[in-house]
């Protein structure tokens, strides 16, 4: 274990939330992230694994803002359709499951249209430990 000081955010989760028609939850997700990063910010942390799928750069500059990042290094994550569509079907059993399932192959052209990723890395039959050790090297965070 290398005990790299470091925060993990699924900004995703960050704007989950029943709110009133008028208020965007885009906005309060945007929101709650300035806050997690402020509140890390003053327990020493200064590095921040931001997991969210970023579709155009206005995304990601408004995600650079937030957390007041100096130096962002993008990475993807990628599978293959098949994949991606088996991982959405388990995890999403709502009323919504099907929405989400046919957003993985318009996601996935959005985010190669995007081409936000300094390197991207492939997760799928890989272990997690792998997949990590693989972004954090190439990412700059660990050495090989």
């Amino acid at each position: 274990m290398r005990r790299i000081v470091h925060a993990a955010i699924d900004l995703d989760a960050l704007g989950l939330a029943h709110l009133p028609l008028a208020t965007a939850s885009d906005g309060v997700m945007y929101r709650n992230l300035e806050l997690f990063c402020r509140n890390y910010e003053a327990s020493g942390v200064s590095r921040i694994l931001l997991a969210h799928a970023m579709e155009n750069r206005g995304q990601f500059e408004l995600c650079r803002s937030v957390v007041s990042a100096t130096n962002v290094v993008v990475c993807r994550l990628t599978a293959s359709l098949e994949a991606m569509n088996q991982r959405i079907s388990t995890r999403e059993s709502g009323l919504l499951q099907s929405k989400y399932v046919a957003r993985v192959a318009k996601l996935n052209a959005i985010l190669n249209e995007a081409r936000l990723e300094d390197f991207a890395v492939i997760n799928e039959n890989r272990s997690l430990t792998e997949v990590a050790q693989e972004m954090l090297t190439k990412a700059g965070w660990v050495s090989s």
